[in-house]
């Protein structure tokens, strides 16, 4: 049987089938975005979207930290600071590429990563894996102290050298979850440990993006080339 794409009219109604698109495409956007029909969001099935009940959310919420966790597949705003999923045999290349082969010391050392980043970095990276309240409160960003979480931890993951590992949900006196997830944050190397650090280096930033050019042209047949080179993005301060 043929591999699916993203042209194919299929449908996401439970995690295990979500599973089974990331291991499938390798990237699978959350929301919907520039280049039609790549995300959960144009895929999902009935009742698991938003609703106008009490909850505000539905399982695509619920299903993220048990995916991530399940399967091991990196998480965070990846693709025009939009939320991904990537899998384990996708990420490395997809770190190589837009790390440009450095790692973050070298890329700080060679003055392409600020002070902010680097102090945001080494936080999560000594402390991980870390939930952002905890997380905020080391590194005092609240009112009064520090600013710029926001745009660091996001660069930090369009980078990959950050990515969410998990979702928690607070619990009110009796026990019971309620709200959001709140991310948890980790570092690639730690997340995936010696077989990321083997393999993220081991080609050239060039031909990790050929081959991710390659996959993504099977993936999406309906998308042109300007749109998956945007949606790639290019290398984070390329040399």
């Amino acid at each position: 049987m043929r591999s699916r794409t993203f042209s194919d009219k299929f449908r996401i109604g439970s995690k295990e089938e979500l599973i089974q698109a990331i291991e499938e495409f390798g990237f699978v956007p959350f929301f919907e975005n520039e280049i039609r029909g790549f995300s959960v969001e144009e895929h999902i099935g009935p009742g698991c979207w938003y609703t106008d009940g009490d909850s505000g959310f539905w399982p695509a919420w619920e299903w993220k930290g048990p995916v991530i966790q399940e399967m091991r597949c990196a998480y965070g705003k990846f693709l025009r600071d939009k939320a991904v999923y990537i899998s384990s045999e996708w990420f490395p290349d997809f770190a190589n590429y837009r790390r440009d082969g450095y790692d973050f010391d070298a890329r700080y050392d060679d003055g392409l990563a600020s002070h902010d980043d680097k102090e945001l970095f080494d936080l999560i990276d000594a402390t991980a894996p870390i939930l952002s309240k905890p997380l905020k409160a080391l590194g005092n960003y609240r009112k009064g102290g520090r600013k710029g979480f926001d745009g660091s931890v996001t660069r930090l993951q369009r980078q990959c050298y950050v990515i969410v590992s998990d979702f928690r949900y607070a619990k009110d006196k009796l026990g019971n979850e309620y709200g959001w997830g709140i991310a948890e944050y980790t570092t690639p190397e730690r997340f995936f440990g010696d077989s990321f650090r083997e393999s993220a280096y081991s080609r050239s930033p060039e031909e990790s993006y050929e081959r991710l050019m390659k996959h993504f042209r099977r993936i999406l047949p309906d998308a042109d080339e300007k749109q998956i080179g945007r949606m790639l993005g290019g290398r984070c301060n390329p040399r």
